[in-house]
């Protein structure tokens, strides 16, 4: 792992906590990847927002690293949206800053990005995407709900064998502000803490 992004993650772990009220919201899907991990069956987990652009995409991103972090194998993280639109420049930014290797593999209105945590494993690829893209798994996994209105606008994720609501406020309130950088690294180590929690918590 990038020595950079691992002081980062050594930063979330020492100085942040997940509350009672988070625990309870992530345990679900502790509960899913403990029971996939158990059978030795493949971890599919699908993190779905609106535009699938910026939480999801985070979500995606930190829950994978966070799975080769505590050395649980056989975990796919994926993301998509109740529509295409584009990742948000802000967030391969975001990551960049906080110790990720980022470049664009594709060069269009809806850009491909290669996102590596380490020189010895695969990128993780970013791009928006609806959630059925077939990039996406169809069967056999989590549908994780990051956005309030992607949980209430789609009742019904075919192919998912569970359904989590794990929200998060957009960091989108922030844009063309001052604020935007403070508030958009917030957002990415609330989820990289959470996703870290999760990880943490299942026994191999």
């Amino acid at each position: 792992m990038y020595k950079h992004l691992a002081e980062t993650i050594q930063r979330i772990i020492d100085i942040h906590a997940v509350n009672e009220e988070r625990k309870s919201i992530l345990q679900p899907l502790i509960d899913f990847v403990q029971q996939k991990a158990d059978s030795g069956a493949d971890i599919n987990i699908n993190f779905i927002c609106t535009h699938n652009s910026r939480r999801s995409h985070l979500a995606q991103v930190w829950a994978q690293v966070a799975s080769a972090y505590f050395t649980i194998p056989n975990v796919h993280c994926y993301s998509g949206g109740t529509e295409e639109t584009a990742l948000f420049p802000k967030v391969a930014e975001t990551l960049t800053d906080q110790g990720f290797s980022i470049f664009r593999i594709a060069e269009t209105d809806n850009p491909v990005y290669a996102i590596k945590y380490s020189d010895d494993t695969l990128p993780i690829i970013g791009f928006s995407k609806k959630y059925d893209s077939p990039f996406n798994p169809t069967s056999a996994f989590a549908a994780i709900m990051t956005c309030s209105q992607a949980e209430s606008g789609c009742p019904f994720i075919a192919g998912a064998e569970k359904r989590i609501p794990i929200t998060f406020e957009d960091p989108k309130i922030s844009d063309g502000t001052s604020e935007q950088a403070q508030v958009y690294t917030a957002r990415s180590q609330q989820i990289a803490q959470e996703m870290f929690h999760v990880f943490s918590r299942v026994k191999r």
